[in-house]
Parts: C-alpha cells; structure tokens; sequence
C-alpha cells in the first residue's frame, strides 16, 4: 500500500445552483484522521443523503482542521461583478480555504477537484506568499479529504438554504430547474424584484428571465 501523504483536500457547493451561496470548505487529513473518515463512511457527498451528510459534517469538524467560506448571495454577486470569472471566483475561495488551515497547521500538499486551469489556485495563493504543492484532479472527492471538504461544503449549503427558507418563507429549490423559476416568480411577486439577487446568482440566465417574466 501506498505510503499517505499528510494533505488538505478542497471542494465547493453550490456552484450550479441559482439559489443560495457558494460554499468552498476544506480539510486537512493525515492517516489517521483518514481512516476514521473511512469508518465513518465519508464519501463524495452527492453519494449521501442530507441528514447522513449533516451529521458526518459535525463528525469531520471535530476531527480534523478545516476551513469554511460561505459567499452570500450579495457578497457573491458583488464578487463576480468585480472578478467576472466564476473559475476566478472559485480559486479566491480554495486558496482562502487552503490559507486559513496553513495558519495554525504545517501542511507541504492540497488537492482539489479539477475547475479550471490549475494556475488560478496557484496565483491565488502565491499572492500571500503560500509555498504549497497544488495538483487539481477530475474527481477529486474519491480522495478522502476531498470527500470531506465535499461534505463540509453540502452541508453548510444545505443550512444556509434552510435559513433562507425559514427567513423568506419560500422554499428554494436546489439546482437550475423549472421549480427554481416558479420559485424566484414567487419571491418576486412576495419581495420584489430588487430583492432577488440577496438569494440567488445574478450572472445566471435564470436571473435576466425571471425580471422580464414578472
């Protein structure tokens, strides 16, 4: 068996979603923070339901050091208005998720799922004079601390919607379907319209539609 290596795994929530924020965790895992996360049943957390995924997010902050960006809906669309580059956007929050764990751990590696050109991550963190070895990969969450980081970010997606929810009193849908339109018709109808963007993503089709719908 391979030798494991000691490194923070990176992934983000919420990215194709209209509603709700975007959230990019990571985890630093050595052997054997990794094989508890194994016998917790940590996966990629599009394998796993909601509750489990809630319940392994509490699990994983207890265990291992972490780091959570939440990007509100208004904070992100001011973001992306300034940045205009979702990959861009991203690279800011995985090197921001990777600096804050390097504040307090020693860590030479990271690993995230594969976005965008690896440069963007790097330039990200070199700006702040981090010396990290970086590699990006398609499926990254089959590494155990990506899979964390994955689960971290669900979940913390998943509460920043309810609170939405339990604030507004709509239901947001997850995704970009045509429940997440009837959705934002009905925020609009209730909020207005120049309250739409304080729960979605303004650069979606999505948003330009809605406006000229109602």
């Amino acid at each position: 068996m391979a030798e494991f290596i000691t490194h923070i795994g990176t992934d983000e929530s919420g990215k194709g979603d209209f509603f709700g924020p975007l959230v990019i965790a990571g985890v630093m895992a050595d052997e054997k923070i990794a094989e508890k996360f194994i016998k917790l049943g940590i996966k990629d957390s599009k394998k796993l339901t909601d509750k489990k995924m809630l319940v392994l997010a509490e699990e994983i902050k207890k265990t291992a050091p972490h780091s959570v960006i939440a990007i509100s809906n208004p904070k992100y669309n001011q973001l992306y208005s300034n940045i205009k580059n979702l990959n861009r956007l991203l690279a800011w929050g995985h090197a921001r998720a990777i600096e804050n764990i390097l504040e307090h751990n020693n860590c030479e590696y990271a690993l995230s799922d594969k976005f965008g050109d690896e440069s963007l991550i790097k330039s990200a963190l070199m700006k702040n004079g981090r010396s990290i070895r970086l590699d990006q990969m398609c499926k990254a969450e089959s590494d155990i601390a990506v899979a964390a980081a994955s689960v971290l970010a669900r979940a913390v997606f998943v509460q920043k919607i309810q609170n939405m929810q339990n604030m507004y009193g709509i239901t947001f849908p997850k995704g970009c379907s045509s429940l997440v339109k009837d959705a934002a018709k009905e925020f609009v109808l209730k909020y207005g319209k120049e309250k739409l963007s304080d729960v979605c993503k303004n650069h979606f089709k999505t948003y330009m539609e809605i406006l000229k719908e109602v």
